[in-house]
């Protein structure tokens, strides 16, 4: 266990905060770290009526790519997180799910993030759209389900959630 000596706010932005927080390890020794403060998330495995796992493609900026990931967005304040993976479905994908099921969780960079991901399920899908800003320039891409672990094997599918998501579902089945 740390124990926090002092904690300094230096930057605070539209998605994330900066902080350097002083701390005591258990050896007595001091030092400081670097944490990024982030919403909880949600990141959802969506899966149609035809067996076709729903993908969103978009540009990355920090990796200065498109990659190909599963719907996620941010549990707004207040917010349950069923409430959120419905929102950003309809937002990334066009479709509300009828049907929600928790997979489970995990936290995404502990090392420096705060940022705890809430997985699900969606499915039984029906056309919804619901407009959001910063979604124009999502595509929306249907991969049928039996091809997903090849495309994570190809290093096609190559963010964490995705690959975590994915994979857990997989393994329920």
């Amino acid at each position: 266990m740390e124990e926090t000596l002092s904690s300094q706010k230096i930057y605070k932005g539209r998605v994330i905060n900066l902080r350097i927080d002083e701390v005591r390890l258990s050896s007595g020794r001091c030092t400081k770290r670097e944490i990024i403060e982030h919403k909880n998330c949600v990141a959802v495995v969506a899966i149609d009526e035809d067996d076709n796992v729903l993908l969103v493609k978009q540009f990355r900026k920090p990796v200065e790519r498109e990659l190909l990931e599963i719907p996620a967005g941010c549990v707004e304040e207040g917010e349950e997180t069923e409430f959120t993976v419905i929102r950003e479905m309809r937002e990334e994908t066009g479709y509300r799910p009828q049907k929600v099921k928790r997979l489970g969780g995990f936290y995404s960079t502990p090392g420096y993030c705060t940022e705890y991901l809430h997985l699900y399920l969606a499915t039984d899908l029906i056309s919804d759209e619901l407009h959001a800003e910063d979604t124009d320039e999502i595509e929306l891409v249907r991969v049928p389900l039996h091809k997903i672990s090849g495309l994570i094997s190809a290093g096609s599918i190559n963010d964490a959630k995705s690959i975590i998501g994915l994979l857990l579902y997989l393994a329920s089945r």
